[in-house]
């Protein structure tokens, strides 16, 4: 530094102005939201888990003929949605094999889970800090879907 103070009202040093740089055609796909349907066996039994358990709160109902057959849920900014199975593929086929649901969240970890206990539900993994800094839990609904809880 050479000790000189800058002159009153200086903006300092100029920004380089942004290139705009044009997207090749086709453009690849960029999403905004994701919300996950989900298949249940018992609707009303998963809503109340998904609330009970992790504290989603319900949204709308959706009806066929009178008789509810989704819900919505939502947890901050995410949405899933629990479908009633109809039994057209047998109620007792495997559900959520391959798959899992990331949920982050700034809020404690150790808090949370320790909600989840509390109600009754089992933590498939204990909160735990990954080498990478987060903190996570992995929890799996009464479908076998399986969730895990990070930061």
């Amino acid at each position: 530094m050479s000790g000189k103070s800058p002159k009153a009202g200086a903006k300092g040093p100029k920004k380089k102005a942004r290139r705009h740089v044009k997207r090749a055609e086709p453009q690849s796909f960029r999403a905004r939201t994701l919300a996950a349907a989900l298949t249940v066996r018992d609707l009303t039994a998963s809503v109340a888990w998904y609330q009970t358990v992790l504290g989603f709160v319900k949204g709308e109902e959706y009806a066929w003929n009178g008789k509810v057959g989704a819900v919505q849920l939502k947890a901050g900014a995410v949405e899933i949605v629990l479908n009633q199975d109809d039994g057209a593929k047998g109620f007792d086929r495997v559900k959520g094999e391959g798959f899992s649901l990331q949920f982050t969240t700034a809020q404690d970890i150790d808090t949370i889970a320790r909600w989840a206990k509390d109600t009754g539900a089992v933590l498939t993994t204990e909160p735990t800090t990954v080498p990478w800094g987060a903190r996570m839990f992995r929890i799996t609904d009464p479908d076998g879907f399986k969730i895990v809880i990070s930061t």
